[in-house]
């Protein structure tokens, strides 16, 4: 054997031998959770309530650093590219891991399936469906009846082209036989504003966003586009229970981290995180948020994106969606 190939095997031994030396230190440092949203929302507050319960449990801050902006795409596309060592981890959610490829197609600078490792499933959301006090419906069944009755009359609002709220809503047009007339925004915040000053009339918005303006007597809930009634809202029926044709619009919360990032690494990650969403007094601040708490193996979430990518693609197809 030559001095060369000696040295190769040597060094070939040394890096198989460093990943489990690796991932048993790990953390040797701060870990940051990248949210490619704002501070304040509640991906940003799911992220910060997680966060400090990890690096308690780790041992190393977790440090949240937002990168809002282009649909989640400046946040992703920032962790694909990080080293794959587990300090750079993303809370992305629905929008950015199972609509976005459906809705810019060879356009979008990453792949979910492909440029980033699941670590867990966080939470899910639903939304509620909220009108404008003055519109004379309060059941799914007499908006469906009232929408038929003013075909192009009505008006929805939604955070955004291709958002959740925009897609529930096609989702729901197409089940239903309807039409209201689509009116994007900015985001969730003036999409509300908007529906409570009464220049659109309606909207599919994610219930913690949307509940406050609920209890203030702003807007009118009609339903939670859940399976069951939401413990902290006993009070709003699903869509099912109030008329309407029953669909699920379930937004999703997943920490995510870049693709090549050691297995006993990620599965620190899952098996901490997992712990932390058992902790009582988290449960009941995510309960306050009407967040879900989810969990389990890495599979759970490649299965959601996989079947929810096919789902969505599906309905921005149908309805000709299409960004600039």
């Amino acid at each position: 054997m030559t001095h060369a190939l000696a040295s190769l095997i040597a060094a070939s031994a040394l890096v198989a031998g460093a990943l489990p030396a690796q991932a048993a230190d790990y953390p040797a440092k701060p870990i940051r959770i990248v949210v490619p949203y704002a501070a304040g929302g509640s991906t940003d507050a799911l992220a910060r309530m997680i966060g400090e319960q990890l690096g308690k449990r780790l041992g190393q801050a977790a440090i949240v650093e937002n990168k809002p902006g282009a649909s989640e795409q400046i946040a992703i596309t920032s962790v694909t590219k990080a080293a794959p060592d587990g300090y750079t981890i993303l809370l992305s959610t629905l929008s950015g891991l199972a609509v976005n490829p459906g809705l810019y197609g060879a356009r979008l600078p990453y792949d979910p399936q492909k440029d980033l490792t699941p670590v867990l499933l966080a939470a899910t959301v639903p939304s509620v469906v909220v009108v404008h006090p003055s519109l004379p419906v309060k059941t799914m069944a007499e908006l469906g009846s009232h929408l038929k009755a003013n075909p192009g009359k009505i008006s929805y609002a939604s955070a955004g082209n291709g958002t959740p709220s925009h897609l529930g809503m096609e989702y729901y047009k197409k089940a239903n036989g309807v039409d209201p007339v689509h009116v994007p925004y900015k985001g969730g915040a003036p999409a509300l504003q908007e529906v409570m000053g009464g220049q659109v009339q309606l909207m599919m918005a994610l219930v913690p966003e949307a509940m406050p303006m609920v209890r203030s007597g702003r807007l009118r809930a009609l339903a939670v586009t859940s399976p069951k009634r939401l413990p902290a809202h006993p009070e709003v029926p699903t869509v099912a229970e109030s008329g309407g044709k029953d669909f699920d619009m379930t937004f999703w919360y997943a920490f995510m981290a870049p693709a090549g990032t050691p297995a006993e690494i990620v599965g620190k990650l899952n098996r901490t995180i997992d712990a932390i969403l058992q902790d009582k007094d988290l449960r009941a601040r995510m309960a306050e948020m009407s967040l879900d708490v989810a969990g389990g193996a890495p599979a759970r979430v490649t299965e959601l994106i996989r079947s929810d990518s096919a789902r969505w693609k599906k309905v921005i197809d149908e309805a000709g969606i299409r960004v600039d």
